[in-house]
């Protein structure tokens, strides 16, 4: 079905479409697609037979010393010896492609090896290039992640180079066949240089602070290379700070979270700091939410977080990083775009535009966060819905940009069994086995085999990503034509939210 929609007409509003285990998810903007429509279309969209594809025989040298070797070998009723001799001994052809960019599903594993699950709890670091099976599937994480399958050894091969098509170096038809070895090598990241823009006007990191990364809305079209969409935790503050800058929506800015940064400027700007923060420039302090005018050698910091985890930082003519597979976007997880800024870094600043006057914001910090989800894709029961939504979850201090996890005295019962792996989106609560959901961020995977009891609404996406370590979370079901319903009344309300015109405040 995936390839009969690529090579289809394009389709107003589908961003994305992700290949999983037996199922392909379309992800699409509600404020642009007939999502009705859209899925009556898609429901009669035939998938049509595969025909076969030639691929290549890729050899892949491992060190099989995982530290869950031992256990998969209890489970599968072997010793740790006979799960190597498998292992080497079964040609691994590549199903798709997700999770982590060029993260490979490699099936065809012996049955007893095939039935051995993930863990119950996803260990919230893997390092790079460990080998691991999981849920019927073998596969290589390309880089350090969080990640839920028993790691049984590592690899030094190297799957993934955003900068040089096809990016990804093993696809759907190659087959893989692993070959035991002492010494693999390891997986090193290629060392980030530091950024150097030679535009006319530029802004350079004096201090970086916590996290401070450049985000855009977003990378589209790319999720079936297993890259994540990346982008603004909260969409609706950099879209807000933009429009208040006079940039367009997709304008990049820098998104600050906890702390930071020092920004020195090399031409007067416009520039606004977006959310619950306080600013000065060269120490003085000045408006949040409000057009700032800053002089050539100024410096602009983000000195305190007051009501959110994250704000932004923008400018009139917007961050200009050069793009990584069609966006600016830093996806930590899976290291394409910049990444995380350092002192030193120069980013370009785009040509400037008329900016508006202020932010009108309503409401302040809630250390108790509503979040509104319609249940599913997996059917939990209506008592499995009314557990999450009757239970009151923190905030865990391991979240991140992948996502925010969440903790309560009694975790959610045994989820459901058997979810093969399958495309996710930002706001999915996945449920391990341990019963603590995870809800999934912007640079979460792009496939995922934990189930799913709720999604997020799309006009909540801004509250999920300002939540922080120590907040307490709700949940409230509500239905599809609520939730389109809700993302129209924050859309009018984002057109509402920027008024007046610099330096006029109206």
């Amino acid at each position: 079905m995936a390839a009969a929609l690529a090579r289809g007409p394009a389709r107003p509003g589908v961003e994305d479409v992700v290949v999983g285990y037996r199922s392909v998810t379309v992800v699409a903007d509600p404020t642009v697609a007939a999502l009705e429509a859209l899925e009556d279309e898609l429901a009669t969209t035939p998938a049509p037979v595969p025909a076969g594809v030639a691929g290549r025989v890729v050899e892949v040298p491992v060190a099989f010393d995982g530290p869950d070797l031992a256990e998969v070998a209890a489970r599968a009723g072997m010793v740790p010896a006979q799960v190597v001799e498998h292992l080497t001994g079964t040609p691994l052809p590549v199903a798709f492609l997700g999770f982590l960019p060029g993260f490979a599903y490699l099936h065809g594993l012996p049955a007893a090896l095939a039935g051995v699950p993930r863990r119950s709890s996803p260990r919230a670091a893997v390092p790079a290039g460990s080998v691991g099976v999981g849920g019927g599937f073998a596969g290589i994480y390309p880089r350090a992640s969080p990640g839920g399958w028993q790691l049984v050894g590592r690899t030094g091969f190297v799957l993934f180079d955003p900068e040089t098509p096809p990016f990804a170096t093993l696809g759907p038809g190659d087959t893989v066949r692993l070959r035991a070895v002492d010494d693999p090598g390891t997986v090193t990241p290629p060392a980030r240089p530091p950024l150097r823009s030679a535009a006319a006007r530029t802004l350079t990191v004096e201090a970086p602070g916590f996290v401070s990364t450049v985000q855009d809305r977003g990378r589209v079209g790319v999720a079936a290379l297993g890259v994540p969409r990346a982008g603004a935790a909260d969409p609706f503050a950099l879209r807000a700070g933009n429009r208040l800058v006079g940039n367009d929506d997709a304008c990049a800015g820098i998104e600050v979270t906890a702390l930071g940064p020092s920004l020195r400027f090399s031409a007067a700007s416009h520039v606004a700091v977006v959310g619950g923060a306080a600013a000065t420039v060269d120490g003085r302090s000045v408006s949040v939410d409000a057009v700032v005018p800053i002089s050539a050698g100024q410096v602009l910091t983000v000195t305190k977080m007051l009501d959110d985890l994250r704000v932004y930082v923008v400018v009139s003519g917007g961050v200009d990083a050069a793009p990584v597979l069609g966006s600016r976007s830093s996806d930590v997880l899976g290291a394409v775009g910049p990444g995380p800024l350092r002192p030193g870094d120069v980013l370009g600043i785009g040509p400037p535009a008329r900016p508006r006057g202020r932010i009108v914001r309503t409401g302040g910090r809630r250390a108790r966060r509503l979040l509104r989800v319609v249940p599913g894709p997996d059917d939990f029961g209506d008592a499995g819905v009314a557990q999450l939504a009757g239970t009151e979850w923190r905030v865990a201090a391991a979240s991140d940009r992948v996502g925010v996890r969440l903790d309560a005295d009694r975790p959610l019962d045994p989820p459901v069994p058997g979810i093969a792996s399958r495309g996710v989106v930002t706001g999915a609560v996945q449920v391990p086995a341990d019963g603590r959901p995870v809800v999934l961020l912007n640079d979460h995977a792009t496939v995922g085999g934990y189930p799913v009891v709720a999604t997020v609404v799309s006009a909540d996406l801004g509250q999920l990503g300002q939540c922080r370590p120590g907040d307490l979370v709700r949940f409230e079901p509500v239905d599809g034509g609520t939730a389109r319903a809700a993302r129209a009344a924050a859309e009018r309300a984002l057109e509402r939210a920027v008024v007046g015109w610099y330096p006029v405040q109206s």
